[in-house]
């Protein structure tokens, strides 16, 4: 729907506006007063010509303008509607480039870890979890439980292979990692999957051993592969899997939204579900949407670009196509061995760079932006590697080439990435949640592992990407973990690569709309872009540093409508 509102009605200065003056009111031109109005505000817009202000006006979807309170007052008409934020602070909306909207796994698979902050658990306490639904279903169908931390478990070590024999004998039994790249299973899933003491890693990935050579229950990377077509599940009617789907996404927008974010790249999940839910008034968040692989074929077939779409539901890059392992499960391929590792283990390599070359070549000729997943040196560099060749196959200009998670980086990685214009969607929050596991890779590793400083020093636009559901997604713990690099047990690690606060902000802001190639429309406090906003009890730049994940969303505001309101 269009307001009559563009760019080239901006003033840029003079007359209405006095854009370049300090604390100075930026407008849209036009007679119509505004909708709504938020006055007595700390707003910090995210726009270099206009870093604060106290107030600003929204006319339809959009900002219309920004500025002090006195003047924004003045534009009101006896239908706007006021809100007085009492000197609360008030943000763009955040934009997550890198989510998982796993709200069926929520709403109906047993979770044995808390999905959203640090909390530990025991593995007796995981068992009992698991030993209920094994009660519930019939033998031979998988018993399954997810959000597994291996390092927030008070017994001090994993689960292995021998606890999950005690929930039962006759299902199979695995606990997924959050991480998303390790399984553990019990012995009559391996039984099921084929796989003895005697079985050979597969290309990469591993069946993990005990020190007496015999299978410990841990399956990382590929080698999950194996257990995928054995065992049963439950099977759902047409209507069950929509209901299902339907409720999942709902419920992962109104958590979404309830944490601020008014944007987040969907790494699959149910497309026809996201348009139901819009066509019914429940989407309360923009969406990016990266297609799965089956979905990203059914695109190309059709001729579908990254793009199509509108404000709220938009065609994206494509789905993050997995080049190597997981940084929180210590399977990412580096080109070092992993320090303490007796075998000289340097992760598993997922996809050899003739097939990465050629799936990239494919999904970028056919106008679908290639968005990789590679997080240690060694597979970001096949990445880059088959992004270069693409680019000198078939030139396109501002393709924006995506890396999700691009983890460890060196001084020539980011100066290829710079010369591709590659936009990296680091972890935002592994920082403050993950600081327990980073002691396995020690500090000098450390000192180049989610490199946000490295990166905006070097011109490269980082961006926010949480990767619920191995991180939590919430924006403010996201600010605390890039600003301050401590972690919730005290450890700091790569302090040197900390960054502002009011780059933290650009990062989860505007940089994620750059991502989306939606710059111009949302990510800032501007005249004429989207009204996304969201109401902060307090100013992140006054508080202990340490408690910035605690600051309450007491609104969150999507094109001028709120969608959560405290």
């Amino acid at each position: 729907m269009s307001y009559g509102i563009g760019r080239r009605h901006i003033l840029q200065g003079g007359g209405a506006a006095l854009a370049a003056a300090a604390g100075a009111t930026r407008a849209i031109a036009g007679p119509l007063e505004p909708d709504r109005i938020v006055v007595n505000a700390r707003v910090w817009t995210v726009e270099d010509a206009q870093p604060t202000a106290e107030a600003f006006a929204i006319r339809g979807d959009r900002f219309v303008a920004v500025g002090s309170t006195s003047d924004i007052r003045a534009l009101a008409g006896p239908r706007t509607e006021v809100f007085d934020a009492q000197g609360m602070t008030v943000t763009p909306g955040f934009i997550d480039a890198h989510n998982h909207p796993e709200g069926e796994q929520l709403l109906y698979e047993v979770l044995v870890g808390n999905p959203f902050d640090v909390e530990f658990v025991t593995i007796a306490g995981i068992l009992d979890k698991l030993k209920a639904r094994a009660a519930t279903t019939p033998p031979g169908f998988w018993v399954e439980g997810f959000f597994y931390d291996d390092t927030k478990v008070k017994d001090g070590r994993a689960i292995n292979v021998h606890d999950l024999d005690k929930v039962s004998t006759e299902h199979p039994v695995a606990v997924h990692h959050r991480g998303g790249h390790t399984l553990y299973c019990n012995s009559k899933a391996f039984e099921l999957a084929g796989v003895t003491r005697d079985t050979a890693n597969p290309y990469g990935g591993t069946f993990d051993r005990f020190a007496d050579g015999s299978l410990n229950g841990r399956v990382t990377d590929l080698a999950m592969d194996r257990f995928e077509a054995v065992g049963r599940r439950p099977t759902f009617t047409p209507e069950e899997r929509d209901r299902r789907a339907l409720e999942g996404q709902a419920h992962m927008s109104t958590l979404y939204a309830r944490s601020g974010l008014t944007g987040v790249c969907h790494e699959g999940g149910s497309l026809d579900a996201l348009m139901r839910l819009r066509d019914q008034g429940r989407l309360r968040h923009r969406v990016n949407y990266e297609a799965d692989e089956a979905t990203l074929d059914l695109l190309i077939k059709a001729g579908v670009r990254s793009g199509l779409g509108d404000d709220w539901l938009r065609i994206g890059a494509s789905i993050e196509h997995t080049a190597d392992g997981s940084l929180s499960e210590r399977t990412m391929a580096m080109s070092r061995p992993f320090p303490g590792s007796a075998t000289g283990y340097r992760g598993n390599v997922t996809q050899s760079q003739e097939d990465l070359n050629a799936w990239v070549e494919r999904v970028h000729r056919a106008g679908i932006r290639p968005n990789c997943h590679a997080n240690g040196d060694v597979a970001i560099d096949h990445v880059l590697t088959a992004y270069e060749r693409a680019a000198r196959l078939f030139p396109v200009k501002d393709v924006r080439w995506k890396i999700t998670h691009c983890s460890q980086l060196t001084p020539s990685l980011i100066a290829r990435m710079k010369a591709l214009d590659v936009t990296p969607a680091l972890f935002s929050t592994y920082p403050y949640y993950n600081s327990d596991k980073f002691h396995f890779y020690g500090e000098e590793i450390m000192r180049d592992m989610i490199p946000f400083r490295s990166l905006l020093d070097a011109g490269v636009k980082a961006c926010a990407g949480s990767d619920f559901y191995p991180g939590p997604f919430s924006p403010l713990m996201a600010l605390q973990a890039m600003t301050t690099r401590k972690g919730w047990n005290g450890e700091v690690w790569g302090a040197n690569q900390r960054i502002t606060l009011d780059e933290a902000l650009r990062v989860h802001t505007l940089n994620g709309a750059w991502d989306t190639k939606e710059e111009a429309q949302k990510g800032s406090i501007r005249p004429g872009k989207l009204a996304d906003y969201v109401v902060l009890a307090d100013d992140p730049h006054r508080v202990d540093p340490g408690r910035i994940k605690d600051i309450q969303v007491v609104r969150t505001v999507v094109g001028g409508v709120a969608t959560h309101q405290a």
